[in-house]
């Protein structure tokens, strides 16, 4: 399925499943995660895409005990402050010298181009877009489009650079992050299901940028520094069609 709308619709799965488990958990969502059903759609995506199936990992013991993993980890661990932030913005060596404001504006700039905007959320608080669970839906509909695309054989490059670019830019560095953090320092309580896949995803991305740069071409960082070697190379590098 290398280049089929099937694989598009696959690594869609993968990213939505993977925006589900980040966002704040939910009774219903660990429901699903100790049933299996979590596992077993995550697995078959997993599976159209690498080959192989997901691994099995255990289930917390209960909801308060998957629930207080989350918050230990991503929200108000040791002293108050979260193990690994699951907000982009948190992270000094993403923002790269750039105030978080400014930071938020690339951010939702690819969202503003494909006319999407961040859902409405718990207690009718607006999602940000920095947050590990947005910027994998915003994979996810990527995907989705991409997968329209090619079932209509049209040319899906668009949508594959603007991935390429998510990825490189935000996502990418975001997962790369929070997963050396809780490998570095590892959370007991936190759901073994949830600590696998941050580090199974985060791979994943870098597997992905790779395959994308073969289609598309490299990804070039509109903020490194300009040089002077030749005419204007390539204008300009997120044309997303």
């Amino acid at each position: 399925m290398g280049d089929s709308p099937q694989r598009a619709r696959a690594k869609e799965r993968i990213w939505r499943l993977a925006a589900l488990a980040f966002g704040h958990p939910s009774k219903e969502f660990f429901d699903a995660v100790a049933s299996g059903q979590f596992h077993e759609a995550f697995s078959d995506a997993w599976a159209d895409t690498t080959g192989a199936p997901w691994p099995a990992m255990p289930v917390s013991p209960d909801f308060a005990s998957f629930e207080a993993g989350y918050i230990t980890a991503f929200l108000h661990g040791d002293r108050g402050k979260p193990v690994a932030a699951l907000l982009a913005g948190e992270h000094e060596h993403i923002l790269a010298g750039l105030t978080r404001p400014s930071f938020m504006l690339n951010v939702a700039a690819f969202y503003k181009h494909f006319g999407l905007k961040a859902a409405t959320g718990d207690e009718g608080k607006t999602d940000e877009p920095d947050h590990l669970a947005s910027m994998l839906e915003l994979m996810a509909v990527l995907c989705h489009f991409e997968a329209t695309a090619l079932a209509k054989g049209k040319d899906a490059s668009g949508y594959r650079r603007a991935q390429r670019d998510f990825l490189c830019r935000h996502l990418g560095p975001t997962l790369e992050a929070v997963a050396g953090l809780l490998r570095r320092n590892p959370v007991e309580l936190l759901d073994p299901t949830i600590g696998q896949l941050v580090q199974d995803i985060s791979a994943w991305a870098a597997v992905q940028i790779n395959e994308l740069e073969v289609r598309v071409g490299p990804f070039h960082d509109p903020d490194a520094p300009k040089t002077s070697s030749g005419p204007a190379e390539s204008a300009a590098q997120n044309l997303w069609g």
